[in-house]
């Protein structure tokens, strides 16, 4: 069980009976608004409030790795685009959808969809 924390730090919680161990999986310093997980489970997307895209690996048991940062406006939300873990799509405050690769962060293709969310 993953949890994320205001503080953004990612817990790993490991339960086996009554019994349960938690860890600290990853410190991002930054408030975190979502957790998803890849369909095979082996990448875990992070999604910070300020619109930052983290992916961390838990197998691995590394840090975090900064995928997208917030340009021009904040990432409302990402999720992974299936089957595969090679990319990944996200929607911005701007209203604009972006498609993006995981191995580097490049953006393949975007498009707006002309309405901004407002936040409050």
């Amino acid at each position: 069980l993953y949890f994320s924390a205001q503080e953004g730090i990612v817990f790993c919680y490991r339960i086996k009976g009554l019994q349960y161990e938690m860890t600290v999986c990853v410190d991002i310093s930054q408030p975190i608004s979502s957790l998803i997980f890849s369909p095979d489970y082996t990448i875990l997307l992070i999604v910070t409030k300020q619109g930052t895209i983290y992916t961390y690996k838990p197998a691995h048991n590394g840090e975090a790795v900064k995928l997208l940062d917030a340009c021009s406006s904040c990432f409302l939300s990402a999720d992974f685009l299936t089957p595969g873990n090679k990319y990944c799509v996200s929607v911005a405050i701007s209203g604009e959808v972006q498609v993006w690769l995981l191995e580097d962060g490049t953006c393949l293709s975007k498009l707006s969809l002309g309405i901004e969310e407002n936040i409050t």
